[in-house]
């Protein structure tokens, strides 16, 4: 009877969790830089930032630099589970050495090189219907062994608009208000691995838009507060494209605070790029909790459904870390 009843609640947390995009811990974009098809959920409010050091060399201008840059976004989960509001943006140094003179010139720019507002909205979930997503109840193997199901993707659309103000050095020719769209996808291929890619169209307005991609494979480890990830990246546009490769990892520090690492390089000499970051990311938790809702359920019910949770981390997580 007692494994009847952690059976039954089982099904009652599954069906609260198909339905919520809210986890019970921090669902971050961080380290990498593709956007994940989850929200944070309704009424939580977070804050991401890192701190990223590029060097750059490039052959054939003969031009050295170092970028420092300052990372940010703030996201706000509101109206519904699968909308949020995302404002991003990269504020950068950079020192730049031109040694095709003698002696060689010295100079730096300083502003936005990203400085984007907006919406993202969960389109499809492969986890909304419990009709189709419900546990077997007397088969543990069933419920963990690889479906085919993990295959098909959640997708979320995201569209938004670049602010360039002032006299920008980075884009001195660019539009005050460009836009920018995407397509987020997100596979949870088994409950430790979890496969994100986004399709970037961006300042297609503008004499030179730039079409991307972004491909984030994570591997939750044995301890499910450390992840680590890799990540390619590639860009492309008429007057520069490129491919970047990125490795690192995230710790969780509680429920509602990660740490993350990144280092990253491309794959040309024009210019050559060696990165580096770290960052943080913290959330202010409002949601109600789902709890609430289920009806005639005892303490002890209770009880198991918040254990049971901590399985089913994985249906909306943080590209495999945080859930």
């Amino acid at each position: 009877m007692k494994n009847l009843t952690y059976l039954t609640c089982f099904f009652l947390l599954f069906t609260i969790s198909a339905k919520a995009q809210y986890t019970e811990v921090i669902n971050s974009n961080r380290p990498g830089n593709s956007v994940s098809a989850f929200s944070v959920g309704k009424n939580v409010i977070q804050g991401e930032a890192g701190f990223l050091f590029e060097k750059r060399e490039h052959d054939l201008l003969r031009t050295s630099s170092n970028l420092k840059s300052g990372e940010f976004a703030v996201r706000y989960g509101f109206l519904f589970e699968q909308l949020e509001i995302i404002w991003n943006g990269t504020f950068t140094n950079q020192n730049i050495t031109d040694n095709s003179t003698s002696p060689a010139y010295k100079y730096s720019r300083t502003d936005f090189t990203q400085n984007t507002v907006g919406l993202k909205f969960l389109v499809f979930d492969p986890f909304k219907n419990p009709e189709t997503n419900k546990p077997n109840l007397y088969s543990w193997r069933a419920n963990n062994r690889p479906q085919w199901s993990d295959l098909i993707p959640a997708v979320a659309l995201y569209a938004g608009m670049n602010m360039n103000f002032g006299d920008n050095p980075y884009y001195p020719t660019e539009s005050t208000v460009s836009p920018k769209v995407m397509l987020a996808t997100q596979n949870h291929i088994s409950w430790n691995w979890v496969l994100v890619s986004n399709l970037i169209y961006d300042k297609f307005t503008e004499d030179d838009p730039m079409l991307s991609y972004i491909i984030t494979l994570t591997h939750t480890l044995k301890n499910p507060k450390y992840s680590i990830f890799a990540e390619h990246q590639g860009f492309k546009s008429d007057a520069y494209g490129d491919g970047l490769f990125r490795l690192g990892g995230a710790t969780l520090i509680n429920k509602d605070l990660q740490l993350d690492f990144s280092i990253g390089l491309n794959t040309k000499d024009t210019p050559s790029r060696f990165l580096a970051g770290m960052g943080i990311s913290y959330r202010l938790d409002y949601h109600e909790d789902e709890f609430k809702k289920v009806d005639n359920v005892s303490k002890q019910e209770k009880k198991a459904l918040r254990k049971q949770k901590k399985r089913q981390r994985k249906n909306n997580s943080f590209k495999g870390l945080d859930n």
